[in-house]
C-alpha cells in the first residue's frame, strides 16, 4: 500500500486517488479534522486518556492518519514503523492495545505477535492485513491476535474497534465478577485466570472473553454473528472466521480432548454452546 495523501481542505477531509485505495470509500467525519494542537489542548486540560495505543505501520501516511483519528478520541498514541521498534516500545513502555500491520520491515507483524505472547504479554492486538491474505489472518488469530481489519479500511471503523476491545477488557476486569466452574474447569473473572484441575491455562484476552461469555450462558446456543456482536462488541459484517479460529484455539487449550469437546460444543448449522 503506497501512495500520497492529498492536502487536507480547511473544513473537511478529501480522500481521493491512491489514498482512497488505501482506505476504501470516503468516511463522513465532523467538519474539523483532528490536529496536533487539539491533542495538546486535551492534554493541557488534564482530561484522562481512555488508554494508550501503539500503532505499528510502515506506511507513513497510513500511520499518521490512524494516529490522528486515535488522538482526536483522546488516546495516547505512539507510532513506530517496524516490528523490532514495536517490541522495544512494548518492553520499555507498554501499551493498552497494539494496532499491528503484518507486512513490516525488520520483524514482521506475525513474529511481533508471536514474541509478545511467548513473553507473556497479553496486550490486545488488532492486525491490519490485505484482503487476500486469509492464511495470515488465520495464523495471526491462532497465535494470539484479538481481531483484524482488512485493507482497504476505514480509520473511523478502526477507532470503533479499538474502543470496543478496550471497553470489553475493562468490563471483564470488574472486581465484582464471579468465579465460574464447569467440571474441573475454574474461570476467575476477577483475576482473568483459568484452571483445569491444578493446571493453569494461558489464554489471550479475546479467548478469555469468549470463554467467559459462553460459560456464563450454559446451554444457550450462539450464532457466530451473535458472538461477534456480543464478545467483540461491534457488528462485524461478512466474515465470521475470527470466531471459528478462536473457538478452535480455545478448545485446544481448555478441552482434554479437543476432537471430542466436553464443554465448547458445535451446534451444526447454528453456532456454539457451552455445556457444564
Amino acid at each position: 500500500m503506497h501512495g500520497q495523501m492529498s492536502e487536507l481542505a480547511p473544513h473537511k477531509y478529501t480522500v481521493t486517488g491512491s489514498i482512497r485505495a488505501a482506505y476504501g470509500a470516503r468516511v463522513a467525519e465532523p467538519s474539523s479534522p483532528p490536529t496536533e494542537a487539539s491533542t495538546m489542548s486535551t492534554t493541557q486540560n488534564d482530561i484522562k486518556s481512555p488508554g494508550s495505543v501503539l500503532v505499528v505501520e510502515d506506511e507513513v501516511t497510513v500511520a499518521e492518519v490512524v494516529g490522528k483519528y486515535l488522538r482526536r478520541e483522546g488516546y495516547e498514541t505512539r507510532i513506530v514503523h517496524d516490528g523490532q521498534s514495536a517490541l522495544d516500545v512494548l518492553k520499555s513502555e507498554g501499551a493498552d492495545l497494539v494496532v499491528l500491520d503484518l507486512m513490516l520491515p525488520v520483524v514482521d507483524g506475525l513474529e511481533v505477535c508471536r514474541q509478545m505472547r511467548a513473553n507473556g504479554d497479553a496486550t490486545p492486538v488488532i492486525m491490519l492485513t490485505a484482503k487476500d491474505m486469509e492464511s495470515d489472518v488465520v495464523l495471526g488469530l491462532g497465535i494470539g491476535a484479538d481481531d483484524y481489519m482488512g485493507k482497504p479500511f476505514s480509520p473511523a471503523e478502526l477507532v470503533a474497534r479499538v474502543k470496543a476491545v478496550l471497553r470489553r477488557g475493562q468490563a471483564e476486569s470488574n472486581p465484582s465478577g464471579p468465579t465460574l466452574t464447569a467440571g474441573d474447569l475454574k474461570i476467575s473473572v476477577v483475576s482473568r485466570t483459568v484452571l483445569r484441575g491444578d493446571e493453569s491455562i494461558e489464554l489471550t484476552a479475546k479467548e478469555f472473553d469468549l470463554l467467559v461469555h459462553l460459560a456464563s450462558h450454559p446451554g444457550q446456543v450462539f450464532s457466530r454473528d451473535q458472538l461477534l456482536d456480543q464478545v467483540w462488541d461491534y457488528s462485524y459484517i461478512g466474515d465470521t472466521s475470527t470466531v471459528t479460529v478462536h473457538v478452535r484455539r480455545l478448545r485446544l487449550k481448555v478441552e482434554p480432548d479437543p476432537e471430542r469437546p466436553r464443554h465448547i460444543k458445535t451446534v451444526w448449522g447454528v453456532g456454539y454452546k457451552f455445556d457444564n
